[in-house]
């Protein structure tokens, strides 16, 4: 873990961030599903009303992962928890560290916020994320089933007549 910085992501980063979406996104076999830009990156990541937050890991100066996270709220808790939506590390960097050092940067800003849960999804047959999870004790959600609804079905909810 020699010469790893972890900093919060600032507009500088949404060419990097891009180049790490896509990325991400070729990984999961979904490069077709990227339809975000530099624009809404800094629209939607580094303005004052921002709802997500996005944090570089650096190596020896250079860029080489991120995180991009938000709040989430727990009724049951009464407390915020902490979402990890993105975690990418560029694959020659892979078992330097990095991972783990975001994932511990992550934790320290939801220990900081009085966070109740840190959660995130993994798919199903990306082993090596899974093991590292594992390695780290997180503990699979097993009763819970994940939806979506996709932005024209979000539309077409809302705009239903009783």
């Amino acid at each position: 873990m020699r010469d790893l910085n972890i900093r919060a992501a600032t507009a500088a980063d949404a060419t990097t961030i891009l180049q790490f979406i896509t990325e991400l996104a070729i990984f999961e076999k979904a490069e077709h599903e990227v339809l975000t830009s530099i624009e809404m990156i800094n629209d939607t990541l580094f303005t004052a009303d921002a709802k997500a937050h996005a944090l570089i890991c650096e190596q020896g100066g250079s860029a080489i992962g991120f995180a991009v996270y938000f709040y989430n709220y727990s009724t049951w808790l009464g407390k915020y928890g902490l979402y990890l939506e993105d975690l990418y590390i560029t694959p020659d960097a892979r078992r330097s560290g990095a991972g783990k050092a975001l994932f511990r940067a992550l934790a320290k800003i939801a220990a900081d916020n009085d966070c109740g849960r840190f959660e995130w999804s993994v798919l199903d047959w990306n082993t090596p994320a899974i093991k590292f999870y594992q390695a780290l004790e997180a503990q699979e959600k097993t009763e819970w089933v994940g939806y979506r609804l996709t932005e024209q079905q979000i539309k077409i909810l809302a705009n239903q007549s009783e």
